[in-house]
């Protein structure tokens, strides 16, 4: 409560009495990228992922500045992250999108979670890590140095502005951070698209990285969580994958992990399918074959007396009547078809009809022909007939 709204609230108030000077403008702003690119590239993609592995230096880079963040140790927010992943939009979620966005963003900091629903996740490895556990028994002083003394230092050292260093290059300087990481939680769950999977509350949205370094393409990240990546195209902006691969290059990282570019197609292909499957559902698309009654062909030729518009088109009997005055080819050609199989003139014997006639031919079943080899892709069997004539065509020749 001290640190999240306490701090920051003290230091509003000093920013009235203290305005910044244009060197802690700067110094605020470099601290800033240091400390979110530790949250984002050491406190998550390494150490809550381990989507590649780093060298000594950035590791301990990443864990003074990550301290400085103000968010906690390496162990407990790669823990909490952790169960994040496994308890997605569950009760046993440290921050449970499905309770809002102020919940996910910063309530659930606020208020006592419920002893039920507490979860826990492997963190062994980190365990295994001097890095992680020194940074984790040291937390308090490390975090206090790096978020507050070491900006005040700097700032009377260089160009004498103690206040402005604390205030400006400390207080607010964190508060930032910590909001662009609570977006995270909270925006990354609420706002854009989601191109793998639509189960769950995670987002693709340009705005969300933005503001968090590059993890706002989250739809993406909960599908492949191990992947060093967030964005994939050349104009997602995500400077934290940049940083993970210009630290490989000069050796400070090394087996950065990513998904097979078929895998990641994969799960496209079957969002997307399932998208074209709900919208499918939703159309009319004429009553299902099985669903229509069964005539004899002596049987259509008696009801084609009374009703003046039924035609079979293939082995489907569908009344046209309403249509005969809308037909862009004129009537003639419609009646010239009543009370016979019409399924040869329809498929390009006379005209080969577009894929939105067949639709809308589709919507005005009315029984199937026994024995007369009905198909319902009335267009695809258009098709092959075609081929077949041009086929014939070319032998001909």
């Amino acid at each position: 409560m001290i640190l999240v709204c306490g701090l920051p609230l003290f230091g509003a108030i000093a920013t009235y009495y203290k305005p910044p000077t244009k060197e802690t403008v700067i110094l605020g702003v470099v601290l800033y990228i240091l400390g979110g690119l530790s949250i984002t590239a050491g406190y998550h993609r390494l150490w809550s992922h381990r989507a590649y592995s780093a060298r000594t230096p950035l590791k301990v880079l990443f864990a003074l500045f990550g301290a400085g963040a103000v968010e906690g140790s390496i162990k407990w927010w790669s823990h909490s992250h952790r169960v994040h992943h496994r308890y997605t939009d569950t009760h046993r979620a440290p921050y449970d999108a499905r309770k809002g966005f102020w919940y996910s963003h910063m309530g659930w900091m606020l208020t006592k979670p419920n002893p039920r629903y507490k979860a826990r996740a492997d963190i062994s490895d980190l365990a295994d890590d001097w890095i992680v556990r020194f940074q984790h028994r040291h937390y308090l002083l490390i975090m206090t140095f790096m978020a507050l003394i070491l900006p005040t230092i700097i700032a009377k050292y260089f160009w004498d502005d103690a206040w402005g260093g604390f205030i400006y290059g400390g207080i607010f300087e964190v508060f930032v951070i910590q909001q662009a990481t609570f977006c995270v939680n909270s925006l990354a769950h609420w706002i854009g698209v989601q191109p793998f999977d639509d189960r769950r509350t995670p987002r693709d949205h340009f705005l969300t990285a933005i503001v968090t370094f590059g993890e706002g393409y989250h739809n993406f990240h909960h599908e492949f969580p191990s992947d060093y990546r967030n964005a994939l195209k050349w104009y997602q902006y995500d400077p934290t994958k940049i940083v993970i691969y210009l630290s490989s290059k000069v050796g400070l990282s090394y087996n950065l992990k990513t998904f097979s570019d078929n895998a990641i197609k994969q799960g496209l292909v079957q969002q997307q399918q399932k998208k074209l499957d709900s919208m499918r559902a939703h159309l009319n698309w004429g009553t299902p074959l099985q669903d229509l009654p069964v005539w004899d062909k002596s049987e259509f030729f008696e009801k084609s007396k009374d009703k003046k518009g039924l035609v079979i088109i293939p082995g489907i009997v569908h009344n046209v009547e309403n249509f005969i005055g809308e037909h862009p080819g004129g009537e003639k050609l419609v009646k010239g078809a009543l009370g016979k199989d019409a399924t040869t003139a329809f498929n390009g014997g006379v005209y080969a009809h577009s894929n939105a006639a067949h639709n809308l031919l589709a919507t005005m079943r009315v029984a199937v022909i026994r024995d007369g080899n009905a198909n319902a892709n009335t267009f695809s069997l258009q098709n092959e007939f075609l081929d077949k004539k041009a086929a014939a065509a070319a032998a001909s020749n």
